[in-house]
């Protein structure tokens, strides 16, 4: 059964792998996936000030907010898939609208 590690990049240094961590390694697709939305959540919500559009939420995420990814140890499994920047612009829509 393939375990799921959660690295992450920092959009500040874009490309720059020695800004890359490790968040945790996680025995479900679930809980990565869960620990993903919960980095870009916390990305938002550092960046957030009430008032604020949703795409100036969003481009201040990907300019400087945390970009985290899933990869499979132990196996594969085509189900591990996630994108800060899709979810971000969503999220972003959402907690604007929200206000």
């Amino acid at each position: 059964m393939p375990r799921y590690r959660v690295m992450v990049d920092d959009n500040f240094h874009y490309m720059d792998e020695s800004e890359r961590y490790e968040h945790g390694t996680y025995d479900t697709m679930d809980e990565a996936l869960a620990v993903c939305r919960a980095i870009v959540e916390q990305s938002l919500k550092h960046g957030y000030t009430p008032g604020m559009t949703a795409e100036a939420l969003y481009e201040g995420y990907v300019a400087f907010g945390d970009d985290p990814f899933i990869v499979v140890i132990d196996g594969t499994d085509e189900r591990a898939k996630f994108s800060a920047w899709t979810y971000a612009k969503e999220r972003s829509e959402a907690i604007c609208a929200a206000g």
